[in-house]
């Protein structure tokens, strides 16, 4: 009865979509924005729930919205993901795509994760991501696909650059590297290997934000995430954290630019062969940076 009572509890948190509002300073005086950090939606045409609930954060009216891949897991989810997308995309933002994007999810023996990153199944159906991303370009929102883009936002110059993603090895940092001149950079990634955050943190982006770890979906109370299948440490599964800069590639002097900010999110969905979470609700992040 135990297990199945956990169980129970497990599938019900996987429904509980959480809000989680956190804030870092600016790197630069003066000005304040808000940036809504969506990931792992995992959309499918029957999580009507999460489509509204999504939907429902438009009225959080953010300065800008940063998506950090695995819309989908289904190849019937685009219409679903695209509407609960839909009212957010007024306002200006930047995506990437993970693997769940690429290719349709499969089961897994989840013990296989003990054993490091997971690898993709080469019997997964690649999925109709070009769907997807025609429509959020069409809205105006970036795909940072290894390239970078910037917009002034609130009077705030804002550069973002972003990879495609690590854990297909589909990441080529080249076309990004070197120092931005704005008032605040942001760097994104679907999954956060080490890699890319210390080639993000030694070029002085201000705050990177990744997904993909679902914070380890199952946590252990007091312990906290087993597992990231990334070579991120479980230990930053999961939030916001400061992150030293390895190396420096400019001289610098402010305070701000000894460590990089890396919001790491726990998502809001789970692949459809794994539907549970314990201790580790999903969740959306409204991040203000200054102010």
């Amino acid at each position: 009865m135990g297990a199945i009572a956990g169980i129970a509890y497990a599938r019900a948190e996987a429904a509980s979509y959480r809000l989680r509002r956190v804030n870092v300073p600016a790197p630069s005086a003066g000005g304040s924005l808000r940036i809504l950090h969506l990931s792992d939606l995992h959309m499918t045409p029957r999580r009507r729930r999460l489509r509204d609930w999504v939907s429902g954060l438009a009225s959080l009216a953010p300065d800008y919205v940063v998506v950090t891949g695995d819309f989908l897991a289904h190849p019937d989810a685009i219409r679903p993901a695209l509407e609960a997308l839909g009212p957010l995309r007024d306002a200006p933002g930047a995506f990437v795509l993970g693997s769940n994007d690429y290719f349709a999810p499969r089961p897994i023996n989840p013990l296989q994760y003990f054993a490091g990153p997971s690898d993709v199944d080469p019997r997964r159906r690649e999925l109709p991501w070009p769907d997807l991303v025609a429509p959020l370009e069409e809205s105006g929102w970036a795909h940072l696909a290894n390239t970078d883009t910037s917009v002034v936002v609130r009077g705030m110059s804002l550069h973002v650059r972003g990879v495609d993603d690590p854990h297909i090895g589909r990441d080529d940092y080249a076309p990004v590297a070197g120092r931005a001149e704005a008032d605040l950079t942001l760097g994104i990634a679907h999954a956060p290997y080490l890699r890319v955050i210390n080639a993000m943190a030694a070029d002085g982006v201000d705050v990177m934000l990744a997904g993909h770890t679902h914070g380890g979906q199952v946590r252990v109370p007091g312990v906290g995430a087993l597992v990231t299948n990334c070579d991120l440490p479980p230990s930053r599964a999961r939030g916001m954290s400061s992150y030293p800069r390895p190396t420096l590639r400019t001289p610098v002097g402010a305070a701000s630019d000894r460590q990089m900010w890396l919001h790491v999110s726990a998502g809001l969905g789970t692949s459809p062969y794994a539907p549970l979470r314990f201790a580790c609700p999903p969740e959306a992040t409204l991040i203000t940076v200054g102010g």
